[in-house]
């Protein structure tokens, strides 16, 4: 068994891997990586109804906040 490793056999293995399941593959780097949250929020962003979806959601909040903090302070 030979010691040495050469830094060929490593990229050799990395050039083999197919382009027809690129979508499944960014998620596994996505996972060894541990950013699986982050991947999730750019591709909701990427979509069209996600990113509508989100704004919606937070004017949502910011609004229920906001109504809320005028009513304590009274001003309505």
């Amino acid at each position: 068994m030979n010691a040495i490793m050469t830094n060929f056999d490593l990229e050799g293995a990395e050039a083999h891997v197919s382009r027809k399941w690129e979508g499944l593959s960014e998620i596994d780097q996505a996972i060894r990586e541990n950013r699986l949250m982050e991947y999730r929020i750019q591709k909701s962003w990427a979509d069209p109804w996600g990113r509508t979806l989100t704004i919606l959601g937070v004017v949502v909040i910011v609004g229920v906040f906001a109504f809320l903090a005028g009513a304590s302070f009274g001003l309505w």
